[in-house]
Order: C-alpha cells, then structure tokens, then sequence
C-alpha cells in the first residue's frame, strides 16, 4: 500500500511537469481538481519539484523554469499585465519622493507609474532615468531637473544602456534609487532578462543611499536570467496584495520595509 501511495505521487508530479511542459504555468486549484487531491498535497509536490529545480512556484501555482528564465517582454506588452496593481504601487511609491531630492527611476511600467503620481506640489526634485518612456513623461514638468545619462537604446525596454551609460551614471551619486524587476526571489534576490540591464542596476544600487524595489505580486517567487542584487541591499519594496504571508515575512525579517498598496 506504501509502495502505490509513493508510486502514485511520483506518477503526479511527472504529469504536473508535461502539464507544466505544454502550458508553462499551472494552478494549484486546476490541478487539485484534476488529480482529485488536496490542495495541500499540491502544494508539498510543487515544492518537491521546486527543491530540484524543476519548476518555480508563483502565486497560486507554478512557472516553467524555462518560461521564467528566458522570458523578455517587450514594454508595449507588459503595459497590459496588472495596470490597476501598478497604478497603486506608484501612487505608493511617490509618497516616498521628498522634496530637494536626487533619485534615479528605472525603466519599466511600474516606475512610470511612480514618476506619474509624483506630489503636484514637490519642488527642486532631480530625476536621472535611462528610460524614455520615464524622461517623456518628465519633460514638462517644471519643478524638476531631468538628467539623461545616455547610452544605447535597447527598444525592448525603451531603456538606454551599455559602457556610455554605466560610465557616466558612476559619476553620480543619489538619495534614492526607484527599480523594477523581472523576477524577485525573496530568498536569493532581484533579477532581470537583460544582462547589460542587470549590470547597469547594480551600479545604480551602488551609487543610491536607499534602494527601493517596485514590483507587483506577480513577480515574486520567479528568477529571470540576470542577477541583480541580493535582498540585503535592498531598502524598501512596495508592491500590491498579492504577496504571499511567507514572502512578506521573510523581507520584513531581514530589515526590508515592505508597504502594500
């Protein structure tokens, strides 16, 4: 009777993994339901297979390693993933921008939803972006001076990079540094698609007094293929709801403020 018990297990999560092979993510409801077990035993197999690297669980289910790994998406499509969250997160996130500030915005969605919801009334604020869409959406804006470091469009992202932007973005240094990412594993870190991306961040850590992560829930518990930084240099991250419990405490437990839009 063990042995069938133990038998049927290893035949389940053979078949979450061809299930995971055809439609790179799954749910733990769907898959409770087609395999007429608790919700709970899906879960422990989805960690089971997680510890050997199988798959990546996220919220409510689990990702193709492979999906999550080499997936890049292009700025126009992810303006489409989870907007309301995004909106909040920037409202959020602006609260954090004072006055006589010097900070550097990211490219992303999510960071152009921070410098869209900026205090109408904040003065003498000094913005240093490589992201059009960011520095576009700064340009009238009186009451801010508006630094562009240069580089090389990567029109994926909308985002200016590679050695004349790293150059230049070390001659600086910061009171706050705003990011988005691609991938948050709140045990291992932050991380991004782009290589070149994932280097220029790292010198926007450097040179910032206080990092600050803005990422929707979505985000959590995946790795894309560019480390950034681990969660030790990170500061505060503000995100939406959807964060798990474990998630939450694990960042609060090392010293990361976390505030949820």
């Amino acid at each position: 009777m063990v042995k069938d018990k133990k038998q049927n297990t290893v035949e389940r999560r053979m078949n979450i993994l061809k299930l995971l092979s055809a439609n790179d993510q799954v749910s733990v409801k769907s898959l409770s339901k087609d395999f007429g077990v608790s919700e709970v035993t899906i879960r422990n197999d989805l960690e089971q297979l997680e510890a050997k690297k199988l798959l990546i669980r996220a919220r409510g289910g689990a990702m193709s390693v492979d999906h999550v790994v080499s997936f890049d998406q292009h700025l126009g499509e992810k303006h489409k993933l989870n907007m309301p969250e995004k909106s909040r997160i920037g409202k959020a996130a602006a609260l954090l921008i004072k006055d006589t500030d010097t900070i550097i915005v990211d490219s992303g969605t999510t960071t152009l939803e921070v410098v869209k919801n900026l205090p109408l009334a904040i003065t003498n604020l000094t913005v240093i972006t490589n992201a059009l869409n960011v520095a576009n959406q700064l340009i009238s804006n009186q009451n801010i001076s508006l630094i562009i470091p240069g580089g090389v469009l990567r029109k994926n992202s909308l985002s200016l990079i590679g050695p004349l932007a790293e150059k230049n973005f070390k001659n600086f240094f910061v009171d706050k540094v705003f990011l988005g990412v691609d991938g948050f594993d709140t045990r291992n870190g932050v991380s991004t698609p782009n290589m070149e991306e994932a280097y220029l961040n790292q010198i926007m850590i450097e040179i910032a007094r206080e990092v600050i992560i803005v990422t929707d829930s979505s985000k959590f518990m995946r790795k894309s293929l560019a480390f950034i930084c681990k969660t030790d240099r990170i500061d505060t991250v503000v995100t939406d709801t959807g964060i798990s419990d474990d998630d939450r405490k694990r960042l609060e437990d090392a010293g990361i403020k976390v505030i949820v839009a």
